[in-house]
């Protein structure tokens, strides 16, 4: 990359972009490659064949490959005798190892022996590689196979070239990864794979699955996708064959790697001396003994090394305990030491394996070194690791300042000194003496009262002027170092434990008596001067030295610079993320190396070269012999540059003077090229103008004689046509004419025919219609009449059956409220009883005045009724008297008087007026008596009114006070019992983890949108996002329902089939669906859009359910556990269930026979996380539900439980007692008519949404084990509410739970009636009669079968009868029940008398896919919104 024109930032990164595109993963800059990891296999670029051509071949005339910078230093040291080495850097993931492994190989394939010489000693180095990575690389954030420690590689070459020996060198192994994991990292390979051995191995180690060792299981990541641990367990045993490890030192290596797992799930706890500790329980003894056994030492004296310290003074020797804590310390800090201890063995082992050259002059040494690092959280660890790099960095910085030196040297020309960024100042607040963090942490070590507080605090103060040190304004602990490539901000919490590493004697002594010699061999015996003490070693100090040592091998070598960059992190091929590799190429020292060239003159032209390249830039001056030297200097003379240097036999440029003279070069070509273009162009066309006129002339010619021909005989057959067609027309004419008569005549035949037969046929059809239309509606209306006749008779018997059933049940309920009550008791009794006495007492009086106004009034009406019978006969007597003197007028003579006979009528008719008018004023007389009654009623009335308001609002009073007391009561009764349950699930229950922030799927990155092959792809991706943005506007409004089926969930379905989501790697429409479903119910009140989406999520997850299929890498996910928390992300950690037989996409078209005939999908992990995050949803919105309609009744059940007294002593004696009673009884059953209303509205909302009825079912069945639960507890906490009248209460209230569940079938109530089965058995104890001749055998079995003995004795001596005075069960059943109590005690079985409340999710997925049938999705209408939308015309039903 020297040579580009334009040697910058943008140019360097668009370079190695074009680059990795074409799969040319290595660049050189200057002598330093660049290798790109391409995160695929391209085995074309390692062969033999590539080995072949790259040896011997000059740098830089071949491409840039790992190879070339191998066979330079091979080169370099056969012919200059001097060692030289090859440092590979760069973060985790960017390939460091593999570019180990090639150097390696193709040193071997330059300096190794024959075949015949047996296992050559590079053989051996790289077999040793698998044995390393296993005991010393683990699975980080970026790196599935990141190696945890530094390693440099001395390969030792003979006086012909020959590899004679090699030696590992191995620096600062993360000793805290274990016993100290973080989430989603996994510890050292070795640990994973000793579990994954074959069953005997497991068996005779007692080790089992992961996630059952503390050690491992503070991650949830156990396995690698696309690696089995059995199988690389089996290689690594190969690989430890391999190097010259036996089978007896393997099973000692594996046994003490199985006695690290079981060291660390030894817990403690307090013992019971002081400040002692000892083993937690019989889990922690069991693998105390199993480590004494795998380290074949004496348990009780590793027991002791753990928990105490011996102290030894001038006058005694002292055994401390150590408390838990620190117990836990000492056992950690034992694995690390162990687990150190093995890593350095292996590395000797194999170093003394492979065997060392000591007569050997000459090595080559290749450095696998961890890169830069910096994470949110950088501990002890990223402190070395970043201190090591800037030693890397100063070293490389000086090589490169070096080179450039001696290539200005050896030409001889004139330059001043380049600056370069120095580091030391950085490395001297690092390792400095005495004032360096190394040595004040070493200092803060040797102190036994440091914390991470005080060192931080020291180190605020030695560096607070120190331009590279920050102190952060928010932390106390924290400090932030400036290193070359940015700041790095740490955290000192762990540094001090880190950075301590001495041997504690206890353990050393332990060790060192082991009865196997391999696990002594680990732990030799110390000095007797150190043996006395723990002696204190730093990491640090230890770490400082090493890296001085491999700066000095280093510095008395010819260094040779690999950089691996890490194109992603995604660790996916193609994808070239700019930011990040800038950013590795800045901590790598590649931009800084390129900032000391342009520094100087970064373009280097021999002179034949640039006059070859440039010459045509001024012709006269290369005319001729001329010195190239002479001629260099005055074209650039000629274009006048300025800075430029002319050495012996190069010249020397400035940065961006080689691309001016390319474009005055460029320039002067165009114009040449113009002016040859332009004459050649004006001799073609000129040539060809004359030669196409001359052809044209004769063309010309003979067309036109052609097309005078062709008029001519054009003529003549038009007018030999036209006769033709004349003639012709004339007889089709006639022909059509005679063929169109005839058949017009035969048509109007027919068709008059068939009219005729039509008229008949549909008058003779009508009148057939008539008679059977008559005849139907007569037998209809006679059948309808009939079957209304029926029903009637039918609903009138059930409804006066249900009348009379409720009017039986109130009586009931009246009769047996309206028994003997107890004596009044204080004043305000006596006097409502007084009031009501007197209230009576004036309601007799006033129905006696009314009684005898009545009698009066009937009296009058008697007499009224006779007075009109008189007056009737005499009006029939003077009637007869009239006809009787008509008679006699016709017959008597003209002279007979008629004047008399008119008088004594007259005086008749007057006299029974007078009588009518006498009684008609006694009439008035009377009524108005009657109304001075009235009055005087009305008014007795009134003021009995009155005073029945007076004690109606006295009663009021002492009804409220009665009821704020009993409320008092009830809540802190209720606060005690849930108290009390609350203790008794906090020791059952695990705390509930959740896990924080939503699950992200990271976006697919694209390439560049200017590559021509890619463009269809992009459009195609926006076009599928639009699509899915269209899919979420649409299921965020509510769609309602098709039938019983929810459209949405349908529809999601259907889009996620057709676009195929379930079966690609990476997408994030999941995502965004379960964000609108989360975002839909963060309303937790609205049980109508809770319900809907409860319908809308377990509908889809049906069909997720039956359609897909895990495949085999998300089938390894860990199985599901029931937890009793039963909370949200509690239960993400489910596995995959097996789904049943899946849909495929016919499904989408109406075929859905059967379940098992269709095809499964083969489900990826997105579309499998989606299912578990969908399960976890519907459980969120039952349990939203089932704590919605729990907190509405709450109110209710605490007022049900007891019947308020006030009401019971409104109740007294007299003739309107049983009115009374059945209006106090509508008043307290008022409260579990509330229940109901809340049931009834509850189980509308869910069938209005179609939840399904499984669901339904199990909502009401933990509705009514909770209601079971808060009547049962508050029954037996409060003594007032284990009466009889509260029985008998309580039990009127059942029943209308009862009939609430025989209105609601089976369908939705299940089996909710049964789970009041506590309750009822208790309240139906309370109300039986002669409770003293019952046994205990006949309370326990047959009236309170499923109640305790506990609860038993619970209800006996709290019960108390307030109606009739009766008394509980007799002394010996309460004698009996002691006695089993005490039974029960001594077996250690719980005597809670209380109820829990279950508030887990009481189903599973596969109970939810049996419950709910087949669901058919074909002919769902898709909404407006995309009906219109051409991307969703799948949605639309396909016709046959």
């Amino acid at each position: 990359m020297t040579k580009l024109s334009y040697l910058h930032e943008p140019g360097v990164l668009q370079n190695l972009k074009i680059r990795y595109e074409l799969n040319e993963i290595y660049t050189y800059t200057g002598n330093i490659l660049i290798a790109i990891n391409p995160f695929q296999r391209l085995p074309h670029l390692y062969d033999a064949h590539m080995m072949q051509q790259y040896k011997g071949a000059p740098f830089g005339e071949l491409s840039p490959h790992v190879f070339a910078v191998a066979d330079v230093a091979y080169r370099a040291m056969i012919n200059e005798g001097k060692s030289n080495s090859i440092l590979v850097s760069g973060e985790s993931g960017a390939g460091k190892t593999e570019t180990t492994k090639m150097l390696m190989q193709y040193l071997a394939f330059l300096g190794g022996r024959v075949a015949t010489e047996g296992r050559t000693v590079e053989q051996q180095v790289l077999e040793s590689n698998p044995v390393l990575e296993a005991f010393g690389n683990a699975k980080t954030v970026r790196n599935n196979n990141s190696s945890r420690f530094g390693k440099f590689v001395e390969i030792q070459f003979d006086k012909q070239g020959r590899i004679s020996g090699a030696a590992i060198r191995t620096y600062l192994l993360e000793r805290s990864r274990v016993c100290q994991i973080s989430d989603p990292e996994r510890n050292y390979h070795c640990f994973y794979l000793l579990c994954a051995a074959p069953q005997e191995e497991i068996e005779k180690y007692k080790l089992g699955n992961p996630k059952s060792f503390h050690y491992l299981n503070q991650s949830n990541c156990y396995d690698l996708v696309g690696v089995s641990d059995a199988h690389d367990y089996l290689a690594t045993r190969r690989a430890m064959e391999i190097v010259g490890i036996s089978d007896k030192e393997q099973e000692a290596i594996f046994r003490v790697v199985a006695a690290i797992l079981h060291l660390g799930n030894i817990e403690f706890a307090k013992g019971k001396e002081i400040d002692s500790s000892v083993p937690k329980d019989d889990r922690a003894k069991f693998h105390l003994k199993m480590t004494a056994e795998l380290l074949m030492c004496n348990a009780e004296a590793l027991e002791d090394a753990l928990c105490k310290r011996v102290m030894i003074t001038p006058e005694e020797v002292i055994k401390r305990s150590l408390d838990p804590q620190s117990a836990a310390v000492s056992r950690d800090g034992l694995a690390k030491t162990i687990y150190s201890r093995l890593f350095d063995w292996l590395v000797d082992k194999i170093n003394s394996s492979i065997g060392q050259d000591p007569n050997s002059k000459s090595l080559i040494g290749v450095l696998d070194i961890y890169g830069f690092e910096s994470f949110k959280t950088n501990s002890f660890e990223q402190f070395c690791i970043n201190f090591t790099n800037e030693k890397l960095q100063q070293h490389f910085n000086q090589h490169v300042f070096k080179m450039e030196q001696e290539e200005y040297t050896k030409e001889e020309i004139d330059w001043s000194y380049i600056e370069f960024v120095d580091n030391q100042d950085v490395l001297d607040l690092i390792e400095k003496k005495p004032g360096g963090i190394v040595a004040l942490l070493d200092e803060a070590c040797m102190f036994p009262k440091s914390t991470h507080e005080t060192f931080a605090n020291k180190l605020y103060q030695t560096f607070k002027n120190h331009k590279r040190f920050i102190k952060p304004k928010l932390s106390r602990t924290d400090f932030t170092i400036s290193h070359y490539a940015g700041e790095v901000l740490y955290q000192s919490d762990l540094f001090l434990d880190k950075n301590k590493d001495y041997v504690v004697p206890e353990h050393q002594d332990l060790l060192d008596d082991s009865k196997c010699p391999f696990v002594a061999g680990l732990f030799p015996p110390l000095p007797e001067e150190t043996s006395k003490s723990s002696k204190f070693s730093s990491i640090g100090s230890r770490f400082k030295l090493q890296l001085q040592q491999l700066m000095e091998t280093l510095s008395s070598t010819e260094p040779h610079y690999i950089r691996c960059v890490k194109p992603n992190n995604l660790l996916k091929p193609a994808i070239f993320e700019n930011v990040n590799i800038m950013q590795q190429l800045r901590c790598g020292g590649v931009l800084e190396a390129i900032r000391i060239s342009c520094a100087g003159y970064p373009t280097r032209r021999p002179f034949f070269d640039f006059i070859n390249r440039f010459g045509l830039l001024a012709p006269e001056v290369v005319e001729g012999n001329v010195d190239e030297k002479v001629a260099c200097k005055k074209i650039l003379e000629k274009m006048g540059l300025k800075g430029y240097q002319i050495g012996k036999t190069k010249l020397f440029l400035r940065a961006g003077q080689m691309a001016e003279l390319d474009a005055r070069r460029a320039e002067v070509l165009s114009n040449a090229a113009k002016t040859i273009q332009r004459r050649i162009r004006t001799h073609i066309a000129r040539k060809q103008f004359i030669a196409l006129r001359k052809a044209t002339i004769v063309v010309q010619s003979i067309c036109r004689g052609r097309l005078a021909c062709k008029i001519f005989e054009q003529m003549r057959r038009e007018a030999a046509a036209m006769k033709i067609q004349k003639n012709t027309r004339r007889y089709q004419a006639w022909k059509r004419y005679r063929k169109l008569h005839f058949s017009v005549l035969v048509l109007q035949t027919g068709l008059r025919v068939m009219a005729a037969r039509n008229e008949f046929r549909f008058k003779k059809t009508t009148k057939a219609a008539i008679l059977v239309q008559a005849r139907w509606r007569c037998y209809k209306a006679a059948s309808y009449y009939k079957k209304l006749k029926r029903g009637t008779i039918v609903t009138q018997c059930l409804w006066r059956g249900r009348i009379a059933k409720r009017e039986l049940r109130k009586l009931k309920m009246a009769a047996r409220e309206t028994g003997a009550l107890k004596e009044a008791k204080d004043k305000l009794e006596k006097h409502v009883e007084e009031l009501t006495w007197r209230l009576q007492l004036e309601k007799r009086l006033r129905t006696d005045l009314e009684e005898a106004k009545a009698q009066e009034v009937a009296k009058l009406q008697n007499s009224l009724q006779e007075l009109q019978y008189k007056v009737k006969e005499a009006n029939a007597l003077i009637v007869k008297e009239r006809e009787a003197a008509k008679k006699a007028i016709e017959e008597a003579p003209p002279v007979i008087k008629e004047t008399q006979v008119l008088v004594q009528d007259t005086q008749k008719i007057d006299t029974l007026t007078a009588e009518v008018e006498n009684l008609r004023t006694s009439l008035e007389s009377e009524r108005q008596s009657a109304d001075d009654l009235k009055r005087k009623y009305n008014e007795a009335q009134k003021s009995g009114e009155e005073r029945q308001k007076k004690l109606e609002e006295t009663e009021k009073k002492v009804h409220q006070l009665q009821e704020s007391l009993t409320r008092l009561e009830e809540k802190l009764s209720n606060l005690e019992s849930e108290n009390q349950v609350l203790r008794q699930q906090a020791v059952s229950m695990a705390p509930n983890k959740f896990l924080s922030g939503h699950l992200h799927i990271p976006p697919i990155n694209h390439r560049d949108p200017s590559e021509v092959e890619e463009k269809p792809q992009k459009s195609l991706n926006e076009k599928q996002q639009e699509n899915q943005e269209l899919l979420i506007r649409c299921i965020s409004q509510h769609l309602g329902f098709a039938g019983n089926r929810p459209i949405a969930a349908c529809i999601i379905y259907k889009c996620l089939l057709q676009w195929r989501s379930f079966e690609v790697e990476r997408t994030s429409v999941f995502d965004r669906i379960i964000q609108t479903i989360g975002n839909a119910i963060e309303t937790q009140d609205n049980n109508d859009i809770l319900a809907y989406w409860l319908s809308n999520a377990s509908t889809l997850l049906l069909l997720l359910q039956r359609t897909l299929k895990a495949s085999g890498a998300a089938g390894m996910a860990p199985q599901r556990r029931r937890s009793s928390s039963a909370t949200l992300f509690g239960r993400m950690t489910q596995s995959f269930r097996g789904a049943p037989q899946g849909v495929n996409i016919s499904l989408i078209n109406g075929s859905m026979n059967g379940v098992d005939t269709l095809r499964q999908v083969e489900a990826k992990y997105p579309a499998l996380l989606f299912k578990q995050q969908l399960t976890a949803y519907v459980e969120k919105i039952y349990g939203m539900i089932r704590d919605n309609l729990k907190k509405e009744i709450s109110p209710l059940l605490g007022l049900c439980i007891q019947a308020p007294r006030i009401s019971r002593a409104s109740l007294v004696k007299g003739s309107s007692r049983s009115v009374a009673n059945t209006e106090a009884q509508r008043a307290l059953i008022a409260h579990w008519q509330g229940i109901v209303k809340s049931l009834g509205n509850f189980l509308n909302t869910l069938k209005e949404n179609h939840v399904p009825p499984f669901l339904v079912r199990k909502v009401f069945t933990q509705i009514f084990s909770f209601i079971n639960v808060q009547l049962f507890n508050s029954l037996l906490l409060r003594r007032e509410c284990c009466s009889f009248s509260n029985g008998e209460y309580v039990k009127a209230g059942l029943a209308e739970l009862e009939h609430w569940c025989y209105k609601a079938t089976d369908e939705y109530a299940g089996s909710s009636w049964d789970e009041l089965k506590h309750i009822r058995q208790a309240i139906g104890f309370l109300v039986i009669h002669q409770k003293p001749k019952k046994t205990l055998d006949e309370i326990s079995h047959d009236l309170c079968p499923v109640l305790s003995i506990q609860q038993l004795y619970r209800i006996s001596t709290m019960y108390w009868d307030d109606k009739y005075g009766t008394h509980s069960v007799s002394s010996d059943v309460i004698s009996n029940m002691r006695v089993l109590m005490t039974e029960d005690s001594n077996n250690a079985v719980s005597n809670s008398f209380l109820l829990d409340d279950d508030s887990s999710i009481p189903f599973s997925v596969d109970d939810l896919s049996k419950s709910m049938e087949q669901i058919d999705i074909a002919d769902i209408e898709p909404p407006p919104l995309i009906r219109e939308n051409s991307g969703f015309s799948f949605m639309f039903p396909r016709s046959e």
